[in-house]
């Protein structure tokens, strides 16, 4: 945290409009960081070490997470109060507990997909295990992320490289440079403590921004599970789960729901909205990688507010279609938009920026492509308020992201909520999902 306090400027032989100076948190947010942490644990290294060669994966991430949540459980239970808590995670469990990680030196055998559903419905009677386990994600940020909202406490996931004040030596993990990482850093502390590092300039009074999102379940089966965040002209966010079903639609990779399943789940986010805003709406864009069919958007329609104009997007990134190209050495412009018809364009949230003077992507930029499937809209409204959810990412500093927030979380978010349903409390603040 002192390192934060105090300017850190970039390299000398970086761009420092690329990689701008960080001027230090106070200058930066006109908010004092403390240097001295008001709570600190340091865990014990021998267990973690243990725990992480586990050669059952939903043990081995339980166990680890578990580690993690006893210690803000006593920093509960202290008297001083903690806006958020920082996790400093050792790469080793990075490395070590994610989906398809493989554990050097494993400590027992994996088990087969048959023993762990039959332990997910027994507890062993000496207490080997308890059934729980693997009822959550065996991705770590996932299920502490998920397992720590029962504490109503926001956490900051770090690798404990990204830490590192000098610069990486050959065969080390490669980091961006350290002022970078400071306002990455600050950025996420300043908003999970409570504030908004910005708000879009050209945001429109009673607009809201819902992205709706769909993720297989981990039953084997064609189940999947739909949720739904909605963004508002501040840039905050709540979270929604919805209904489980057979949601795929004929084409790969869409999903429709029921008619009563929409109208619960845009019912269900604007009751959350109304109990922590209560502002009136005047429209609602619905944001979605699949398109709308009838049925559903039925649906969405009975649980609109009475007055308040509806307008249904289908907002997808052209992996495999257009490219755009221009004279020169530099890509098409971040912010270009190609209107082919009244109701479909596309928009590039990738491309060159003047403000940086150059592209800061590794590839071709990829368009998104925009149409109005529901409602009525201006297509350049549309586009244009898109483009600005690209730069509400709150979890990072940066001039701006490829997709809007709505889409840009929809996997991260979906993967929290579907991957961990024995966890008792979900919290509907955005803050507590990135």
């Amino acid at each position: 945290m002192a390192a934060l306090s105090c300017p850190v400027l970039t390299e000398e032989d970086l761009d420092s409009v690329l990689w701008p100076h960080f001027p230090g948190f106070e200058e930066s947010f006109h908010a004092i960081l403390p240097v001295e942490p008001a709570w600190e644990e340091r865990l014990d290294q021998a267990q973690l070490e243990r725990l992480v060669r586990n050669a059952d994966q939903h043990a081995r991430v339980f166990g680890i997470a578990d580690v993690f949540m006893n210690a803000i459980r006593r920093a509960k239970r202290a008297d001083d109060v903690c806006d958020m808590f920082f996790c400093v995670v050792p790469d080793i469990v990075w490395k070590n507990c994610r989906p398809k990680s493989r554990v050097a030196g494993a400590l027992g055998k994996p088990l087969s997909n048959k023993k762990v559903e039959l332990r997910r419905h027994m507890d062993d009677m000496f207490g080997g295990y308890t059934s729980d386990q693997y009822e959550y994600s065996v991705d770590f940020r996932r299920q502490i992320k998920a397992r720590v909202m029962e504490l109503d406490v926001p956490i900051q996931i770090v690798r404990e490289s990204t830490l590192t004040l000098t610069p990486p030596e050959f065969g080390q993990r490669q980091l961006t440079t350290l002022s970078d990482r400071a306002w990455n850093l600050s950025t996420a502390i300043y908003y999970k403590s409570g504030g908004k590092p910005w708000k879009l300039s050209g945001a429109r009074d009673g607009v809201c921004y819902v992205g709706v999102a769909f993720k297989n379940t981990e039953d084997g089966g064609q189940n999947a599970c739909c949720a739904a965040q909605m963004f508002l002209d501040d840039g905050d966010g709540v979270v929604f789960l919805g209904d489980e079903g057979r949601w795929q639609g004929k084409k790969k990779g869409e999903h429709h729901l029921s008619k009563e399943s929409a109208r619960r789940l845009l019912a269900g986010i604007l009751q959350t909205y109304d109990e922590q805003h209560g502002k009136p709406l005047k429209e609602i864009f619905l944001h979605a990688r699949s398109s709308l069919n009838d049925e559903e958007f039925s649906g969405y329609l009975e649980a609109c507010p009475p007055g308040v104009n509806l307008i249904g997007i289908r907002v997808a990134p052209d992996r495999s279609g257009l490219r755009l190209y221009r004279t020169g050495t530099r890509p098409v412009l971040r912010g270009s938009f190609w209107q082919l018809t009244e109701r479909h364009g596309y928009l590039w949230g990738s491309g060159f920026k003047p403000r940086l003077r150059t592209y800061d992507g590794s590839e071709v930029p990829v368009p998104l492509s925009i149409s109005i499937q529901r409602g009525e809209a201006s297509l350049e409204q549309v586009a244009r308020d898109i483009l600005g959810l690209t730069k509400l990412n709150y979890n990072a500093c940066k001039l701006g992201e490829f997709q809007p927030v709505t889409i840009r979380f929809s996997d991260e978010v979906g993967e929290i909520l579907v991957t961990n349903r024995k966890s008792g409390k979900r919290h509907p603040n955005f803050k507590y999902y990135i």
